[in-house]
């Protein structure tokens, strides 16, 4: 009986995961081969993280999010797209729905610092609302800062509402922050809530979480990057710091994309409907360059993130820079950055010389060799931890957001990223990723042939367990 059970569990399971669909076939492979090895085990974390089941909530997300127009009000200001262009801004309105907009502009902020202090001068200015949605927000000198501003504009009547995903910002909303918050008037929700974690688990993964950073302020001011709301110095992670992040400030028609965005977050928590506010007029503006908000979920399509970058990296005519800290690339994206080289792109990517996490530095290792070979030029960044994403094509057009280059960004997190045609603009970011490679160590094909045997081992070994997480 023991043994039927046991080949029962090898069976049903591997069979399972034959029959799952959105999963590639490495994916399949690996599971299988884990669960054919350790049964028990593998039955255990199959069941846990082997499965991207969508919570009530998620789901209820997915249809609410339909059901919020993508393009409200109906926007003035029209731009032309190159014909480089249009490929990635459709592949961006498939995955969103939202049509690309002009009529904005864009700043990129000076460090993790300046973007709290101009975050804070725009709360203390609002007049109508204020709306934040952080992964992370921490009880330190920043997020004390934006907390603070944020309980001002409360008590002087501006209508200030705050998302934190409630593992990420699991201390934060214990801390008397929240508290103070909540005292003052400030409406506040906690995504993907995970409250009793066994029942959380039999309702879907519980690390399906909220990635994104959004804010939103009277309908016409956004940002968007990577910064979290916290001191660059990351208090649950000090041995890393500085965290290094770029954040861009937009004004225009964009910041309604992004309110469309926050608004489905929050009508999920809350039940609360906010969608009056993307009937209100446009506020006037000067002609402005072509942006595009691109959020991507586990409800999307499978690849969604994946098709974005790899069309991306095609897109490029000239040069492609890529800054990421997390680099566990599926094979059509690995492919994608080989052939931008071998075509005679100029194209770097540049990583961070220590990760806050050892399984994905070792698994981005890994691809090194391929990469090189075809020509890529990588840096690994020693200033600290590396924690912007940007992807800049020919000095024209800018990726920027919350979305890594690994398979959590891919089929787990919430992320929101925006893509905007500027030669201004994204020559600043082209600029800032030159300042990232002025601090890093250049890596050769040398360097990775003089790796010991054991080395490569661990990173292969790290590389091929991916597709399970």
């Amino acid at each position: 009986m023991w043994l039927i059970a046991h080949f029962l569990i090898i069976i049903g399971l591997s069979a399972r995961v034959l029959l799952r669909p959105r999963r590639d076939p490495a994916s399949r492979i690996a599971w299988i081969l884990f669960i054919a090895t350790l049964p028990y085990l593998g039955a255990l974390a199959y069941l846990m993280l082997g499965e991207v089941r969508l919570s009530r909530q998620a789901i209820t997300r997915g249809t609410a999010n339909t059901s919020l127009p993508s393009s409200i009000p109906p926007h003035k200001h029209k731009a032309s797209l190159s014909p480089n262009d249009v490929p990635g801004f459709s592949i961006g309105k498939s995955i969103s729905g939202f049509d690309p907009v002009g009529g904005n502009s864009g700043n990129l902020l000076d460090d993790s610092n300046a973007t709290i202090d101009a975050l804070v001068k725009d709360i203390d200015a609002a007049t109508q609302h204020v709306h934040l949605l952080f992964y992370i927000w921490l009880a330190d000198k920043n997020g004390g800062k934006v907390a603070e501003a944020v309980a001002r504009a409360a008590m002087r009547g501006v209508a200030c509402r705050v998302i934190v995903d409630d593992l990420g910002s699991r201390d934060f909303i214990r801390s008397e922050h929240w508290a103070t918050m909540n005292r003052a008037g400030v409406h506040l929700a906690r995504a993907q809530s995970i409250d009793n974690i066994l029942v959380r688990i039999l309702k879907g993964r519980v690390d399906i979480r909220n990635h994104r950073k959004v804010v939103v302020i009277d309908n016409r001011i956004t940002y968007c990057g990577s910064q979290n709301c916290a001191d660059p110095e990351f208090a649950v992670k000090p041995k890393y710091a500085p965290w290094v992040d770029a954040v861009v400030r937009f004004e225009g028609p964009i910041a309604f994309q992004n309110q469309r965005l926050f608004i489905g977050d929050w009508e999920l928590g809350t039940g609360e409907n906010l969608r009056e506010l993307l009937q209100q007029p446009e506020v006037p503006t000067s002609d402005g360059f072509l942006a595009q908000v691109v959020a991507t979920g586990p409800e999307n399509h499978y690849s969604a993130m994946p098709e974005l970058f790899v069309t991306l990296i095609f897109s490029a005519r000239r040069e492609l820079v890529i800054t990421t800290p997390y680099y566990v690339p599926d094979a059509t994206m690995q492919a994608a950055l080989c052939a931008s080289a071998r075509r005679g792109i100029a194209t770097t990517l540049i990583l961070p010389a220590r990760n806050d996490s050892w399984f994905v530095g070792a698994a981005s290792r890994s691809c090194y060799a391929e990469l090189l070979d075809a020509g890529v030029c990588i840096y690994e960044y020693r200033g600290g931890l590396l924690h912007a994403k940007t992807l800049t094509i020919d000095g024209e057009t800018t990726l920027i957001g919350s979305a890594n280059m690994d398979r959590r960004s891919f089929e787990l997190n919430f992320e929101n990223n925006i893509l905007f045609q500027n030669v201004d603009l994204t020559q600043a970011i082209r600029q800032r990723q030159q300042t990232y490679i002025t601090q890093s160590n250049q890596i050769f094909a040398a360097d990775v042939a003089a790796w010991s045997p054991l080395y490569r081992l661990r990173n292969n070994t790290m590389a091929m367990l991916s597709p399970l997480l």
